[in-house]
């Protein structure tokens, strides 16, 4: 098979795949609703306890007053409305929003068209939090926090004293170098009747139309994990379709976007209710609902549960769960993918530059299938030597294609000549480009990394298009070197020649550190290419 026959394959197959792939991110048919009557009795009382978007006392907008709770660690500024104790607003203080800007990369926020916030509670019999009450207001010492220069953690306390007057008191604790809080409710019962309470956590996000492009497939919607589904996507069509109400023991609720994560993790030795709904104002809402607790009189009691917002960190989500790192989705290729992300962490924890490491990864990969491509150019060699021998058997059988057939695997297995040597190299290399695609574009250490002159982002596009057009340069150099067969098809030779035109196009919406992988691929291949033939001519095989 000629090379030029094996660019055509894996250009189909890697178009091919980016269509699919769109599809199933956006036009994928749901499945349908299917609710037994257990989940509906379920879904209502989802809908009596806890509190839904538009209730008395969460804001429309998020108001610039001294009534919001400012809190500002090494990672997170964070502004948490006493009414409720919901974060409203989390800014990640080592992201930028934009690559040339000082301002913060925002992830909850809530104003007069967008609300993305995290909501939590007490709910059940004694819960201080209702959509029929409205919800507790809280007390604070004051109404800014700072983690203090040699602290590792800052707590926030917040205060509630209800009409029987037993005291809860629910803490935010932030850690250093961490984006999880740690929410928990301190109830300590002084009255003389038993208490009996249920925390829940909640994420609600107005829905937004998909910024997904066949080019970058990323997702923008929901995500649970439970112990039989240990990750899967629910996006806005999904909710707005059916209530997801699922017990499990542990679990989590997230709103995922590209590069970052937001999720709820109540305490994986709890059964738990991982539910979801959507408001008539178009608010998307997952969560859970915690198990029920019974306090009596004169004890207290710690309900707790941790909240991340933050990039998707996979070490960091780790910790907190062992499936949350799975919101780093990287498709089918995962297994091939994860030893790819660990080997380009490997690479830049040396080098100190993403592009230095995606070349040498790179060279990795080329050099790993040195001795396929060796085969596969000497199986091209051969084949085309045996091109005239090919032809005369075609003018001697004509259009008996079984004689024809049979006449070609002899002549085959007497030259030594596998056919279909040219073709396993590129089987290989497909599966590994779409892994390290999914890893260039989940990995958020690649967000506004850097790799040399113009190239300021190695995750988004080249904004001059210089690499996309030296990668076309390169293919076409790589098809000069390849000599055309004399029996190949007038109108498969035109296709060729037009790959270049058509992959240049394709890959100038493609990430630049992606563009980068192929376009150094390509130039090791060009110099294999050059050693092997050679070699080749040396042995009398051109």
């Amino acid at each position: 098979m000629e090379s030029q026959r094996n660019i055509l394959l894996i250009g189909l197959l890697f178009v091919s795949f980016l269509m699919w792939q769109q599809w199933q991110t956006d036009k994928a048919p749901q499945p349908a609703a299917t609710q037994t009557v257990s989940q509906t009795n379920a879904a209502s009382q989802h809908s009596a306890d806890v509190p839904e978007a538009d209730i008395t006392g969460v804001p429309v907008e998020l108001p610039a007053t001294k009534n919001l709770i400012s809190v500002k660690t090494d990672q997170l500024d964070i502004k948490i409305n006493p009414i409720g104790g919901d974060i409203v607003y989390a800014a990640l203080v080592a992201h930028k929003r934009e690559i040339n800007s000082n301002d913060p990369f925002v992830i909850l926020e809530q104003h007069n068209d967008f609300t993305y916030i995290a909501q939590s509670g007490l709910i059940g019999r004694d819960g201080i939090d209702s959509s029929a009450n409205g919800r507790a207001t809280y007390s604070v010492q004051a109404n800014s926090y700072s983690l203090a220069d040699g602290k590792d953690t800052l707590t926030v306390p917040l205060t509630y004293t209800a009409n029987n007057g037993v005291t809860y008191i629910k803490n935010f604790t932030f850690t250093r170098g961490q984006y999880d809080v740690k929410v928990d409710y301190s109830i300590n019962n002084t009255s003389a009747a038993p208490l009996q309470v249920q925390m829940y956590g909640q994420i609600k996000q107005s829905v937004k139309e998909s910024e997904s492009s066949m080019m970058m497939p990323t997702y923008r919607g929901a995500a649970f994990s439970s112990q039989d589904t240990r990750y899967e996507k629910y996006n806005f069509d999904d909710i707005a379709e059916k209530n997801l109400n699922k017990v499990t023991l542990g679990g989590w609720a997230a709103m995922l976007q590209h590069y970052f994560v937001s999720a709820w993790v109540p305490p994986a030795t709890d059964s738990n209710t991982i539910f979801s709904s959507m408001s008539a104002g178009g608010l998307a809402n997952i969560g859970f609902r915690g198990a029920v607790y019974d306090i009596a009189p004169g004890t207290a009691k710690e309900i707790s549960s941790q909240f991340y917002v933050g990039p998707k960190n996979q070490k960091a989500l780790s910790a907190i769960s062992e499936t949350l790192n799975l919101v780093v989705d990287y498709g089918f290729l995962w297994w091939l993918a994860i030893p790819i992300h660990w080997l380009l962490m490997f690479y830049q924890s040396f080098v100190g530059n993403w592009g230095v490491a995606i070349i040498l990864i790179t060279l990795t990969v080329r050099g790993g299938l040195y001795p396929l491509t060796k085969k596969q150019y000497t199986s091209m060699a051969k084949m085309r030597n045996l091109q005239p021998k090919l032809a005369e058997m075609k003018e001697r059988f004509g259009d008996d294609r079984q004689k024809m057939g049979q006449a070609m695997m002899e002549l085959y297995k007497k030259e030594k000549v596998n056919p279909m040597g040219g073709c396993l190299p590129i089987l290989l290399q497909m599966p590994i480009f779409i892994a390290l695609y999914w890893v260039l574009l989940e990995s958020y250490e690649l967000r506004h990394a850097p790799f040399m002159l113009w190239i300021t982002d190695l995750s988004v596009q080249d904004p001059y298009y210089v690499l996309p057009l030296l990668m076309g340069l390169s293919m076409f150099l790589m098809q000069k070197m390849q000599p055309i067969a004399p029996t190949m098809d007038p109108m498969q030779v035109k296709m060729m020649q037009w790959m270049p035109v058509i992959f240049t196009v394709f890959f100038l919406w493609f990430p630049a550190g992606l563009v980068l992988y192929w376009l150094v691929g390509n130039l090791v291949a060009i110099t294999q290419q050059k050693i092997i033939y050679a070699g080749l001519e040396k042995n009398g095989i051109k």
